[in-house]
């Protein structure tokens, strides 16, 4: 039976609380590119409760009308990123018929760039996925990053793109691994009171990067507080407020006199802490640096 709509509600919208509804993503592939483009623009609203449907590696109209059953059932809001037409064709259509609003996502970029460059889209799916070089790069960047986590293997820093430096939970490991999957190889060094570091890194060469990540102490004690629950441990060093502010100023002294970029993830996400330390590589490839 389909759902009834109240008056007072535009088409498409079940009668759920004022914050909550249905939002279906439709893909021809993982479902990834749809994930992170619904979770930003989630983000600009406040006190959203979406009901996700995901629905990956649709490919098959005998898929697209499943996927209508549900939308019918729910209503809501789809979003999709099918690029064979046949596909496209038959979930608008469907949820045209049904009064169901459906977004496009990737339709005014592909536009833009088959504009811009005078050519017709492929209209295959997953092709962002292709086993080619880049993918073998990133699967090498992510061994790298793994086996030269926490300080571990510095003989080898040479390698690396990336080396983040930091005292400890200054997100260097979320942050290596995100990195490592963009194909950055990565690696991290913790920062520990009277422990030098390790000598190679003062070898690498002007190809890497090295990113000094700080965080604000008043930050960083409940953080590590957390951690040590999670481990049912004791520690009052770790996070001694005094002592976790001398880590910290220590840290930003080291970095200073290694004229090292700094980034403060205090209030900054692992994603934008990665973004930003790729601006800071491209800044000095084009620089001439690397």
């Amino acid at each position: 039976m389909e759902p009834t709509q109240p008056k007072d509600l535009p088409p498409g919208k079940s009668e759920l609380a004022v914050n909550q509804f249905h939002l279906h993503l439709v893909s021809d592939s993982t479902g990834e590119t749809l994930d992170a483009v619904a979770k930003a623009a989630l983000a600009q609203f406040d006190g959203v409760r979406p009901i996700i449907h995901p629905w990956s590696s649709v490919r098959s109209l005998g898929q697209v009308e499943r996927v209508l059953q549900e939308v019918k059932a729910t209503s809501g809001i789809v979003i999709f990123t099918l690029v064979k037409n046949e596909l496209r064709d038959a979930l608008m259509e469907g949820c045209s018929k049904f009064q169901i609003t459906c977004v496009p996502v990737l339709d005014p970029i592909i536009g833009a760039l088959g504009t811009f460059l005078g050519a017709e889209s492929q209209h295959r799916p997953g092709l962002q996925h292709a086993m080619d070089e880049d993918y073998f790069g990133r699967l090498e960047a992510m061994k790298f990053t793994i086996e030269h986590d926490d300080g571990q293997c510095p003989e080898d820093l040479d390698l690396a793109d990336i080396i983040l430096v930091g005292v400890s939970r200054t997100t260097k490991t979320p942050t290596s691994i995100y990195l490592a999957n963009r194909g950055y190889r990565t690696a991290n060094i913790p920062i520990v009171p009277n422990c030098p570091l390790p000598r190679q890194l003062e070898g690498v060469g002007d190809s890497v990067q090295v990113v000094g990540l700080t965080i604000s102490p008043d930050r960083l004690v409940p953080v590590r507080r957390s951690r040590l629950l999670s481990l049912r441990q004791e520690d009052t060093d770790y996070v001694d407020p005094e002592r976790v502010r001398e880590e910290v100023t220590h840290a930003r002294r080291l970095f200073s006199k290694k004229s090292w970029p700094v980034i403060d993830v205090t209030r900054r996400s692992i994603e934008e802490t990665a973004a930003e330390v790729i601006n800071l590589r491209a800044r000095r490839a084009e620089s001439g640096d690397v």
